[in-house]
């Protein structure tokens, strides 16, 4: 008798197979049969007319802080993943200096838009080392939790005040000492920053930024040696060939994998790793479901109608009296008439003003508008002005979106550079940006909208949404225990009703520590996530199941 026998499923197995239908048996955490007449168990799952996929692994996330407090580590639970990588993008937790906590939480919020006073509440620290780190994370969990060393958190805890300068040949070593000891305890890799929009509260940009090639083969030669490991990069200097000449230096050296944050241009990046992939060693340019965008509304981060004088006067007062006065018509024209009170930052104004290029949300939540959607284009179809359009949505509630750049009317870009054998699935920053995103949810967009739902250009196979979300992303940090219905690997699954698959609309929450707020975005259509061979989720509910652990590197 297995413990759960999952019967009259349609499984779609991770490998981007076809789908076949099979019944799939579980034992002692285990996938151990997947085909007909298995037997009984002492739990049955019916899927009959629902999928049966791998739990999705989320490798770009910034749970760092969060897991302290959060053992469901929402809002990633409600979409079907069951395993996450935090530690992304050179920010983190440790190693830190005791005394020093308050500097890494205000790197933090600054770079990941994470409430600082949810952080200092919720994170209890006691650790100085990233091994003591992972052993005050290593709890259960709904799913399994792994981590990366971060660059920034090491840098600071070497240098101190001089970690905005210069690493000397002393301090390069004692980076590589301590990406190593990380490793050896079990992270799961190391990640860097070199992007110009990671700066902290006083403008500068975040510590290892401009670190030097030296330093960066320095902290490679941490790798030297050992089995596991992958190296995260986001940078803008991916056509620089001095830069691409340090990756190439650290892939071909360690044998380690590195992933690099790209943008749809197929550029020197992704040259490089079909070149390198040649020799068999990997470099996969990381990419996203969407272009880097933001999401704007009366109670978040970014809100254009703090530019109005008279909105000023109210913005303190509850949301539903902010929302009526919107639609108020002496309101509307104090609005319309006085002069704006422009934010100094040049990406701030265009978010908030630029009209041809800020959308209404679409029902659908597809994230691929038309210029008819844009504020500009229902404007001049009513005849009125933009900022009537503007306040009617922000009064109704609908998110306004404004992407960073790169979105030429539709997502082929985005389309393309998934579907590139060399590029590997991630960017969905799951709890970082409270105030302006949520791609957690990115996992339910990719199944519903581009498998099931686009219109607008070509779809992508389901069975090859499923294996970027899946054994792909798990391959990629050496999780080859996971992501593949078939007897043997990890029973981390989720049984789906695809046809009712659906986002929900986002909303503002204030349930972080301190009433921290955050965008939060369930999901419709997940019938059972089991992690583990338990089942964590039943139609959206968690079911009090703590299955998943803290993951560790085969040091």
């Amino acid at each position: 008798m297995y413990d759960v026998l999952i019967k009259h499923g349609r499984v779609v197995d991770g490998t981007n197979a076809d789908p076949f239908d099979a019944d799939v048996a579980i034992q002692d955490g285990k996938i151990a049969a997947v085909g007909h007449d298995l037997g009984t168990a002492k739990r049955t799952i019916d899927a009959d007319g629902k999928l049966v996929t791998p739990g999705f692994v989320d490798i770009h996330t910034h749970y760092d802080g969060q897991v302290c407090w959060d053992k469901q580590v929402t809002p990633s639970c409600w979409h079907g993943v069951t395993s996450i990588v935090m530690g992304n993008c050179g920010v983190g937790f440790a190693p830190v200096r005791p005394g020093t906590e308050d500097e890494l939480v205000a790197l933090m919020e600054s770079v990941e838009d994470i409430p600082g006073t949810a952080l200092h509440e919720g994170i209890s620290w006691g650790w100085e080392s990233f091994p003591e780190y992972l052993d005050a994370i290593d709890t259960p969990y709904v799913m399994d939790v792994g981590a990366q060393v971060p660059h920034v958190a090491i840098r600071h805890y070497v240098m101190g005040d001089r970690c905005y300068d210069d690493a000397t040949p002393t301090d390069m070593e004692h980076m590589r000492d301590l990406t190593r000891e990380g490793l050896q305890a079990g992270a799961l890799g190391f990640s860097t920053s070199r992007f110009y929009g990671h700066v902290d509260k006083a403008g500068n940009l975040v510590p290892g930024t401009n670190a030097s090639a030296e330093e960066m083969c320095k902290i490679g030669d941490a790798f030297a040696g050992l089995q596991h490991g992958t190296i995260e990069i986001i940078s803008d200097h991916l056509e620089d060939d001095a830069e691409l000449s340090w990756i190439e230096h650290i892939v071909r050296t360690t044998k380690r994998p590195i992933t690099a944050l790209a943008t749809t241009g197929r550029g020197k990046i992704w040259s490089l790793a079909e070149r390198l992939a040649q020799d068999n060693l990997t470099l996969r340019p990381q990419v996203g479901a969407r272009p880097a965008s933001i999401l704007m509304t009366l109670e978040g981060t970014i809100n254009p109608m703090r530019q109005h004088p008279a909105y000023r006067e109210i913005q303190d007062q509850p949301l539903a009296q902010r929302r009526a006065a919107l639609l108020e018509p002496a309101f509307r024209a104090r609005v319309l008439n006085e002069e704006k009170m422009l934010p100094r930052n040049r990406d701030a104004q265009r978010f908030m003003n630029d009209y041809e290029h800020i959308y209404v949300m679409d029902e659908q939540l597809s994230y691929e508008p038309t210029r008819a959607d844009s504020i500009a284009g229902l404007a001049a179809a009513q005849g009125v002005d933009p900022l009537e359009v503007m306040m009617d949505a922000m009064a109704a509630g609908t998110p306004l979106l404004v992407f960073f750049r790169g979105y030429t009317d539709d997502l082929e870009g985005q389309r393309r550079v998934i579907e590139d054998p060399y590029s590997v699935f991630g960017l969905s920053d799951g709890g970082a940006h409270c105030g302006v995103l949520v791609d957690a949810s990115v996992s339910t967009y990719m199944l519903s909208y581009f498998a099931r739902d686009r219109r607008r250009g070509p779809r992508m196979s389901l069975p090859f949404v499923v294996h970027k979300l899946s054994q792909d992303t798990a391959r990629l940090y050496g999780l080859h225990d996971r992501g593949v219905v078939a007897p043997g690997f990890k029973a981390d699954l989720n049984v789906i009703d695809f046809e009712a698959l659906k986002l929900q609309q986002p909303e503002m929450a204030y349930d972080l520590p301190a009433g921290g707020k955050r965008l939060l975005q369930k999901a419709e259509g997940y019938a059972y996530t089991l992690c583990g061979g338990e089942v964590t989720y039943e139609f959206g509910e968690h079911t009090g199941a703590m299955p998943g652990r803290l993951l560790r590197g085969a040091g």
